[in-house]
């Protein structure tokens, strides 16, 4: 298959969205809405970042609207989450000698009101407490020559999550942050927290950006929606609201073929083959690759020897990479092109093997 390449010359900002929603105005209950948009569409609204957070605040309609998150049985949590939206938990890391590590006895998860938030202490022993309970809190910003904030005014978990996000990019989350983190504070809050919500579409996403005025921890009140302000709030699921759906743009093909192949079938029956541009359309991607049957998956990524590069059959250069670590010094050959495994990381193989692949719908 031959290509007429036309590549931007440079990494400049490019936005297109895996997934589209809809403002549904008519009142349903959430279950109601929740048939209604897998009728119609792909599922109630997930939401995985603030960007997508922005792209409804930007919609017709932002006022107490139903999305895709409802409450599980407290008492069933199992799972630690970040705060900073594709930082993954690795129990592994909190092993005993390892630090920071769990306090003695931590977690606990003790009390009748359930510990489903973190604290660090010095010497950096973790903690959980109960989320409602007033600390400091450790901020952190992704850009400028300043990392890490200690805020001295103490907050609940949600209104400290809430400041770090407007002030700077949000709670310090991941061991490499906390490792990083020299100073010693008493029990501050950091960006570790215990899932009692899940998505409607059963992904995983971590992402939660409830109001710390107006949210309401109270077993009635078990299904999320948006307020006026953009953030979430939740109310008793048979209350009828208007609600946002999500379509999906991105399919798992759950054939094998070669990558030119691939290619070709994705343009005849979707879009193209799915490219990757940033982080944010990785974990999108990453949460199909784990659906395949097989242990790659083919992306709209191939090298081209006539000029020495990688490039993306959108006509981009590759800006943004997920790389596995032997990759990246991996000798490459004229006749490969990209795969993602099932763990999200990417892979160079050569374009003759079959996988399964994802198409941009």
């Amino acid at each position: 298959m031959q290509f007429v390449l036309i590549l931007m010359g440079q990494c400049s900002f490019f936005t297109c969205h895996l997934y589209e929603y809809h403002f549904i105005q008519e009142g349903k209950t959430w279950d109601e809405a929740q048939s209604y948009c897998r009728e119609h569409y792909t599922d109630l609204a997930t939401v995985s970042d603030m960007r997508d957070v922005e792209r409804l605040t930007n919609s017709p309609q932002t006022t107490d609207a139903w999305i895709g998150l409802r409450s599980i049985n407290e008492r069933d949590i199992k799972e630690w989450h970040w705060s900073v939206s594709g930082e993954k938990y690795n129990p592994t890391e909190f092993n005993p000698g390892c630090a920071p590590e769990w306090g003695p006895g931590q977690p606990n998860n003790g009390g009748v009101n359930l510990q489903n938030c973190v604290v660090i202490k010095a010497p950096k022993k973790l903690n959980d407490l109960h989320c409602s309970q007033r600390r400091e809190c450790i901020c952190y910003n992704e850009t400028g020559p300043q990392k890490y904030f200690v805020i001295d005014e103490k907050k609940n978990w949600f209104q400290a999550q809430s400041y770090c996000r407007e002030h700077h990019t949000d709670l310090i989350s991941g061991i490499k942050q906390l490792n990083e983190f020299k100073d010693q504070h008493f029990s501050s809050w950091i960006g570790l927290f215990r899932e009692i919500w899940s998505w409607s579409d059963g992904k995983n996403f971590s992402f939660r950006h409830w109001d710390p005025d107006s949210f309401e921890d109270k077993a009635s009140k078990t299904c999320a929606m948006t307020t006026s302000n953009g953030k979430w709030s939740s109310d008793t699921c048979t209350e009828e609201k208007p609600f946002y759906c999500y379509d999906d743009k991105v399919i798992l093909i759950n054939e094998s073929k070669t990558w030119d192949e691939a290619l070709t079938y994705c343009r005849e029956n979707h879009r193209d083959l799915i490219s990757i541009t940033d982080r944010h359309q990785q974990r999108w991607v990453e949460k199909r690759a784990k659906m395949a049957d097989t242990e790659f998956v083919w992306l709209g990524m191939r090298y081209t020897c006539i000029l020495d590069l990688w490039f993306w059959v959108i006509d981009r250069l590759v800006c943004y990479d997920n790389w596995a670590q032997k990759e990246k010094t991996r000798q490459v050959h004229c006749d490969m092109a990209t795969v993602m495994k099932r763990d999200g990381e990417w892979y160079k193989k050569a374009d003759y093997e079959k996988f399964h692949f994802i198409c941009a719908k």
